[in-house]
């Protein structure tokens, strides 16, 4: 977890690191380190696959929810906010809706995203999550039916 971190400037200049903005607060002296972006989807489902949804796992990542209309499938991949550093527990998962038999999931020690994991559910509501470092997050019977 990163604490803010505030110094005493005394120079004309202030230095950020490639990995963290630091701002200056006008007229108190002091640095304060902004929040870390969250992370975006880049397609990591692959081509044709569009997101449909999200769910934000604060401080740490995203979980997101991609739809291909062609072939009729959904794709869950969790991103952690940063690709840098150790690895942590991030695991993604998917499945129709409480139909445990459909459940396609991924677990593991990762730095940057855990999945893609895929599921044929055309028609379907679909009850997806994911997890990172033991926070974990999930939305059921959502994105159901066809998408125009």
């Amino acid at each position: 977890m990163k604490r803010a971190v505030r110094t005493r400037v005394a120079g004309a200049a202030l230095l950020a690191a490639a990995t963290t903005v630091t701002t200056l607060a006008v007229g108190t002296g002091t640095a304060v380190a902004a929040p870390a972006p969250a992370a975006a989807y880049n397609r990591e489902c692959g081509a044709g696959y569009a997101q449909v949804n999200q769910i934000p796992i604060p401080g740490r990542g995203t979980v997101y929810l991609a739809y291909n209309a062609a072939t009729g499938k959904n794709c869950v991949v969790t991103k952690r906010n940063t690709s840098s550093g150790s690895r942590l527990w991030v695991g993604s998962w998917i499945q129709r809706n409480s139909e445990l038999k459909s459940k396609q999931e991924q677990y593991g020690f990762y730095t940057s995203y855990a999945g893609p994991v895929y599921l044929d559910a055309k028609g379907k509501c679909v009850d997806w999550g994911g997890e990172i470092d033991g926070y974990v997050v999930a939305r059921y019977k959502t994105n159901c039916g066809t998408l125009a």
